[in-house]
């Protein structure tokens, strides 16, 4: 058989296999690994390239620095998404250091304890999630900085316990990237962070200096 009546030969039984309608067919003209990608292939490559960037790294270092510097938690009490004083004292704190970082983005994650059942318990997380931003939005921090709220309900509790525990009731904040995600933000805009928290870092000191050289508590 020559080459010509080969291809042809070929062609006529792709064609009798009806087109693109049977799975043979189908996968015969998509590329190469397309039964294999779930839709997440992506996901590598993005984190590849804020790993590369320093994207990645700046926002774990510095979402380190927003948990030594202030409480990240909130709790709340039984069956309630209502901020108490001491949750909205722990608010303020979070919202100064937003403020003083406007080119960072932040998360808020809701979470219940065991007791109630798991659908109501995520709306119970989303609701306190919300609680919060609401908050940090009313002491200034722009809710578009604060991305969309995530709920896990019941299920990472930190004392693993049927029971009700007021630990498991809580909102976590944490940094969750950068306002553009460009690596143009690592180069002028993250420099301004450093600069502008060592620039408050002098101010701090000088008052500090100030209050114990000042003759002491009247």
């Amino acid at each position: 058989m020559t080459r010509i009546a080969l291809f042809i030969a070929v062609g006529l039984g792709l064609s009798a296999c009806g087109g693109d309608s049977g799975p043979v067919s189908s996968n015969f003209f998509r590329e190469a690994g397309a039964q294999a990608d779930g839709g997440d292939f992506g996901n590598a490559a993005m984190n590849n390239v804020m790993f590369h960037t320093g994207e990645r790294s700046y926002a774990e270092n510095l979402n380190g620095r927003f948990a030594t510097s202030v409480p990240t938690t909130v709790n709340f009490a039984f069956n309630s998404a209502e901020l108490d004083q001491a949750g909205m004292r722990i608010l303020d704190q979070q919202a100064d250091f937003m403020r003083q970082f406007p080119e960072v983005r932040f998360r808020v994650y809701g979470h219940t304890d065991a007791v109630g059942s798991t659908g109501y318990n995520k709306r119970l997380g989303k609701q306190r999630a919300r609680a919060v931003v609401s908050y940090l939005a009313s002491r200034g921090v722009s809710k578009s900085r604060l991305e969309a709220l995530t709920s896990f309900g019941e299920a990472r509790p930190l004392v693993v316990t049927e029971e009700p525990e007021t630990r498991n009731r809580r909102t976590v904040t944490e940094v969750s990237g950068f306002v553009r995600s460009n690596p143009s933000v690592m180069d002028g805009k993250y420099a301004q962070i450093v600069y502008r928290d060592y620039v408050l870092s002098g101010e701090v000191a000088t008052t500090l200096t100030g209050t114990v050289t000042g003759g002491g508590e009247d």
